[in-house]
């Protein structure tokens, strides 16, 4: 229908006719605003980037052929054995895991000293890290303590979080640090470069959580008293034949903690080395 001038009332507009729809095209009705058909480019790329794999797979398994691999030739767990070096005194002997120690004891302390006499307005990359870490170690401390508490233990967590964080890093720096194997420079023996962290010798991470396992009770029972810090292990609400069977429970599971901090420091450190040597640093060695 055409469009009919009435007079001082402008055009108006056709009336749409039934097979003609919103659109006016017979048939066919438009897309919702905002939407396109058909696939989003990162899900292409995603599956292009799967397909690329699989296909990759296929294709070096039937080159090479699939087989499995024996380590016969390199002792992936050699990194983590303890060779004396030298004599101290008495039962103290000093060996690479004392070396890295001191190395992460330093690098925390010299961290710390060197930002607190440096800081300025306009903060540099060093002083930014160690600001982030000292917002994120208070938010943790306040979280699970009160005002009080926490102006008192905030020195510790923060500089357990620092000393972890260092001896984690240092870990993946290659240093001449194996005892077992050599190399010459200019006829000079020098041990081989080998990668390892303080924290994957079980003792350090026992230290340290003995440490805060002593610290924790020590205030639970300083806060409530012998007694009240006992009962308080047990959560409220609980009586008759449930209290007899969670009581135990609970005061067992307050000393598992030490267990279970221990290990999960150990553990991750010991796992991730043990992969990095294997698939990194061993190279062709490890089959």
């Amino acid at each position: 229908m055409n469009a009919v001038a009435a007079p001082g009332a402008g055009v108006v507009p056709p009336s749409p006719s039934p097979s003609s729809g919103a659109t006016g095209t017979s048939g066919s009705a438009a897309p919702a605003p905002g939407k396109k058909g058909g696939m989003s480019k990162a899900r292409k790329i995603t599956l292009g980037v799967v397909a690329v794999y699989i296909i990759g797979l296929i294709v070096f398994g039937l080159a090479f052929g699939v087989k499995s691999h024996r380590n016969e030739t390199f002792d992936v767990v050699g990194a983590f054995h303890l060779e004396t070096w030298f004599h101290i005194a008495g039962p103290l002997n000093f060996d690479k895991g004392v070396l890295y120690l001191l190395m992460a004891a330093g690098i925390t302390v010299g961290i710390v000293l060197w930002t607190s006499k440096r800081m300025t307005l306009r903060p540099g990359r060093l002083q930014t890290v160690v600001e982030w870490i000292y917002d994120l170690s208070m938010r943790m401390t306040r979280d699970n303590m009160d005002e009080e508490m926490a102006r008192r233990w905030f020195p510790l967590v923060f500089t357990l979080f620092v000393f972890i964080l260092v001896t984690n890093l240092i870990g993946y720096i290659p240093l001449p640090v194996d005892s077992a194997e050599n190399f010459k420079i200019f006829g000079v023996e020098i041990p081989a470069f080998q990668i390892y962290a303080a924290d994957t010798n079980i003792a350090i991470p026992l230290l340290l959580s003995l440490g805060v396992f002593i610290a924790y009770n020590v205030e639970g029972v300083k806060h409530h008293g012998f007694f009240g810090y006992i009962k308080s292990l047990v959560p409220s609400g609980l009586s008759g034949g449930m209290l007899i069977i969670m009581y135990p429970l609970e005061i067992l599971s307050n000393f598992l903690k030490l267990i279970s901090l221990t290990v999960r420091l150990w553990a991750n450190l010991l796992a991730g080395h043990l992969l990095i040597d294997c698939r990194f640093w061993a190279g062709s060695r490890c089959r």
